[in-house]
């Protein structure tokens, strides 16, 4: 039986049908079309579907869209103002930080979560805090120098 699911979704509110086996990444791909919320293991490990929730990076295909209720919800959709991107985007794209960039996504999510954390992370804390996003080109060592330069560039 689906149920009305009210949530925050980039900015905007959304009101989502949701069955009781849906997950977040599912409902926001199929009534939002937010395809940069991608599923890749679907069992949370990969971090391919990672959604910010109420702030916090989130595997979206590990979440019941219904457990969703009431909660605000960032894709990295949010992050770019018309055609400027973000300074996590622009230091990504700076430091060549993806190769297919299907996890690329996930990473400036959690990086963002991360920088509003700690602005000020050493390359540990970067490479403990994102150990949860996997790149399977093994773009890990521009990943981190994108997030360092991406620290700098937001003031931390």
């Amino acid at each position: 039986m689906s149920a009305t699911v009210h949530l925050i979704v980039n900015g905007r509110a959304e009101v989502l049908q949701a069955e009781p086996t849906d997950t977040l990444l599912e409902a926001l791909r199929r009534d939002l079309w937010l395809k940069s919320v991608r599923e890749a293991c679907g069992i949370g490990v990969c971090g391919s579907c990672t959604v910010l929730v109420d702030g916090r990076p989130i595997s979206s295909c590990l979440l019941l869209a219904r457990l969703a209720e009431g909660t605000t919800v960032e894709t990295v959709e949010s992050l770019t103002d018309g055609e400027t991107l973000h300074p996590i985007q622009q230091a990504f794209v700076d430091h060549t930080a993806f190769q297919c960039s299907y996890c690329t996504p996930g990473f400036v999510l959690a990086t963002k979560a991360l920088l509003e954390e700690n602005p000020r992370p050493s390359a540990d804390e970067v490479r403990h805090y994102l150990a949860g996003n996997l790149c399977r080109c093994g773009s890990y060592r521009n990943i981190e120098e994108a997030v360092l330069d991406a620290a700098d560039r937001l003031g931390g």
